[in-house]
């Protein structure tokens, strides 16, 4: 599946817009790699892998969505004329712009249909007939609903103008970056629940205390790692810098949490493509923490197992 990693990112791209947040947009390329995985063991005939893969994360969104029930449908008007070239003119290329300007959270104003087409033209570049045949669609319904969502894009950017609000973080991940910035990873293998989980994406999921446990051996190897607490959207999640020179984070985790005990750990470190396109708005005046070791930092660590 070594070109399946290759499209991974351009696969993340797709389902973030299209489920209006990186984060879910992850969870469905996960599931599809999976779903792909099962599926490739049953087929006498190895189909196109791009097409395939991009046919079976765009159903899996749109089950996932009708599961929340937010998608809509509405009426054609007749296709106007759309270039569909490798050299685009002038407009072309500001209609791509525009689509790739526009924050991931708001492709959720556009229709699905829209934001496919959308996304599939405008960020991803594909032609007109194989997103026809992506979707199951004429490619006159697709000009239609490339047109709606350009014009709906451009209103929504011409309307947002505002700065991303800077929050204070919660009590729960402020707790979590302190311990974790003075190496006290004892404390917080005293914060996980007996049966928190742990998903790195490219890794199995681990399960328990003691698995779990393990993630923070791993980065007791990395004295330059150093966390702060972070927002995408109205979600709160941890900002990851690698080097205390760092101005900008290399990627993120994701903390759920239950009774003030941590139920699941996100960590994106394997998949930094999430990130690559947004910005995450740092909860306060974040400063790189001290390089002084506690006294937990400074126990032997064990390597990863």
């Amino acid at each position: 599946m070594a070109l399946a990693a290759e499209v991974r990112p351009e696969l993340h791209r797709y389902c973030a817009r299209l489920m209006g947040s990186v984060i879910d947009g992850e969870d469905i390329v996960q599931d599809t790699l999976l779903r792909a995985l099962v599926a490739l063991q049953d087929l006498d005939e190895l189909p196109p892998l791009r097409p395939w893969l991009f046919r079976v994360a765009h159903n899996r969104a749109l089950d996932v969505l009708r599961g929340r029930s937010v998608r809509s449908s509405e009426p054609l008007d007749a296709a106007p004329e759309v270039a569909d070239t490798g050299n685009p003119d002038p407009l072309e290329t500001l209609m791509r712009h525009e689509a790739v300007k526009t924050a991931i959270s708001r492709f959720v104003e556009l229709s699905v249909a829209q934001r496919s087409v959308v996304v599939l033209k405008d960020v991803l570049d594909e032609p007109l007939s194989e997103i026809a045949s992506l979707l199951g669609l004429s490619v006159d319904a697709v000009k239609a609903h490339l047109a709606r969502g350009r014009a709906r894009l451009r209103e929504l950017n011409a309307q947002d103008g505002r700065r991303a609000e800077v929050r204070p973080p919660s009590a729960a991940v402020s707790r979590y970056v302190t311990l974790f910035n003075q190496r006290d990873w004892d404390a917080l293998r005293s914060l996980l629940a007996d049966d928190v989980k742990l998903s790195q994406s490219t890794h199995s999921l681990r399960v328990g205390r003691t698995e779990v446990g393990m993630f923070f051996t791993l980065y007791a190897q990395y004295p330059e790692v150093w966390l702060a607490p972070a927002w995408l959207d109205d979600q709160e999640v941890v900002a990851v810098f690698e080097n205390r020179a760092d101005t900008k984070p290399a990627y993120m985790m994701w903390l759920e949490w239950d009774d003030g005990r941590i139920q699941f750990i996100r960590d994106y470190r394997y998949v930094r493509y999430v990130v690559a396109e947004i910005e995450l708005t740092l909860a306060s005046q974040v400063r790189c923490p001290s390089p002084a070791r506690s006294a937990a930092s400074q126990r032997p660590s064990r390597g990863w197992s």
